[in-house]
């Protein structure tokens, strides 16, 4: 067998890995390189293979850096099966449509600001490869194993990162000897709301996991809810807005969980809360759709509350007109929107609306990027520049990191401990995070497997 890496292997984005076996080709994710627009157009517009000879794709789940390059395979012949879990094929349809909207919306932007005989600038796919890949998806319930042929199984266990999200074990017989071959996708982590705690994995001869806090503890979940109470009775004491950039997917259903949690206890002020996202309603509804596959703490919920995403004071906002009017209001509220990093979306306005003034809270709800308005508003910069013109900064800003949905180094060390509970790890490979966090990961779980980790670069093959 022959593993090469086509993404995600020594940075963090564009999730993309190849096994070649006896004419077989599986493509373990297909994500979108995401960084500075040329160097991902040039990773994104071509592949290191020929996407008509791919007979698998399969995904773990569907963030953009991970699925969204999935249509401009299939723009470029790509013709397949993808198998992937019933709550990812939902949501992953309704992240690819926000994706190819993007990228037509992109292609016109550019287009008018092209210099006098530049090539012009295509969209590396649109609604029309959305709707064909659509229907090369075949979803697999978690926890079976799926006998593709009589070579080939796959079984899904719950990676505990988003809804749907996947580690995947692949059974393939190659000489008359079946090989294991288990991808991590995105590592979830112990005790998060919403979802069930990443599942051990049985013995395999191969493991592709990821590393993205390979080299760091994470503040507990637990804090944030108490968090967001204060920052809400404090905005309420001075009569200010409080901002919540927030990633569609994700990260705003379990923000709403928690004010849902602290309605239901008593504890929530009477400040109206809006999410302001098209995007996040849509995905919101699917998360709807999948209650039953959600932790214990939901199904204790759902006794006596039959929405753990509603409660009276929430509002989801849909048209631009309901956007607009919500800066002409008056009055504390809390305002969800994204996008998470503030470079674009609905955000931006309301943080225009909102930063120059003293009585006002941003509220951070992880990580920001470099060269992105997040991480200058996180910088506490005097100004923050939006739509070619800087705002005073004079808002309060607070961070809260702990609705983190990758696992982090102790999640990694328990993970890796079931793991060997259960027959061992043979030869893993470390993708999906930064040298630092990759080379700390491997000095962790070194003892944990039979042969030293290896942290391939892009482009690598490997006989495994």
């Amino acid at each position: 067998m022959k593993l090469t890496f086509h993404g995600a292997a020594g940075e963090v984005t564009g999730s993309q890995h190849l096994l070649e076996s006896q004419g077989r080709k599986i493509l373990f994710d297909c994500g979108l390189f995401q960084g500075r627009r040329a160097e991902s157009r040039l990773k994104n517009e071509k592949f290191g293979f020929d996407p008509r000879d791919i007979d698998v794709v399969i995904l773990s789940h569907a963030h953009i850096d991970h699925s969204g390059n999935l249509p401009r395979l299939y723009r470029l012949g790509f013709r397949g099966r993808v198998f992937c879990t019933p709550a990812t094929a939902d949501i992953a349809e309704i992240m690819l449509r926000d994706s190819a909207k993007i990228q037509q919306e992109d292609q016109r932007y550019l287009s008018r600001h092209l210099k006098r005989g530049h090539p012009p600038i295509e969209p590396l796919y649109d609604q029309d490869d959305v709707n064909g890949l659509m229907e090369l998806f075949e979803p697999l319930e978690f926890d079976v194993r799926h006998e593709i042929n009589s070579e080939f199984r796959i079984r899904f266990l719950n990676a505990g990162h988003i809804l749907g999200s996947a580690i995947t074990e692949v059974d393939l017989e190659e000489d008359g000897d079946w090989k294991r071959i288990t991808f991590s996708g995105d590592l979830g982590r112990r005790d998060l709301p919403l979802l069930p705690d990443p599942s051990p994995i049985e013995r395999c001869d191969v493991l592709i996991c990821e590393s993205t806090y390979g080299n760091r503890v994470h503040p507990p979940s637990s804090d944030i809810k108490q968090e967001l109470l204060r920052i809400m009775k404090e905005a309420l004491a001075v009569g200010g807005r409080v901002i919540v950039p927030a990633f569609a997917l994700g990260r705003t259903q379990q923000l709403v969980y928690f004010l849902n949690e602290l309605y239901n206890s008593g504890q929530l002020p009477p400040i109206p809360v809006f999410v302001d996202s098209p995007l996040s309603s849509r995905l919101t509804s699917t998360y709807r759709d999948h209650l039953g596959s959600m932790d214990d703490d939901v199904q204790r919920m759902l006794v006596d509350d039959l929405d753990p995403f509603g409660f009276p004071w929430l509002r989801y906002i849909q048209s631009p007109t309901e956007s607009k009017e919500l800066n002409d209001r008056e009055g504390t509220m809390l305002i969800i929107a994204s996008s998470g990093m503030c470079e674009n979306g609905r955000v931006v306005h309301h943080l225009v609306h909102s930063i120059a003034e003293e009585r006002n809270t941003v509220v951070l709800m992880g990580f920001q990027a470099e060269h992105t308005a997040g991480r200058r508003i996180a910088e506490r910069r005097k100004t923050v520049r939006f739509f070619d013109r800087d705002f005073r900064l004079n808002a309060h800003v607070e961070k809260l990191e702990g609705l983190s949905a990758h696992a982090d180094v102790n999640d990694f060390r328990w993970w890796f401990e079931q793991a060997v509970n259960a027959g061992g790890v043979g030869q893993a490979f470390l993708v999906h995070g930064e040298p630092e966090a990759a080379t700390a990961l491997a000095d962790v779980v070194r003892d944990y497997c039979d042969e030293d980790p290896i942290i391939p670069q892009r482009g690598e093959s490997f006989e495994v």
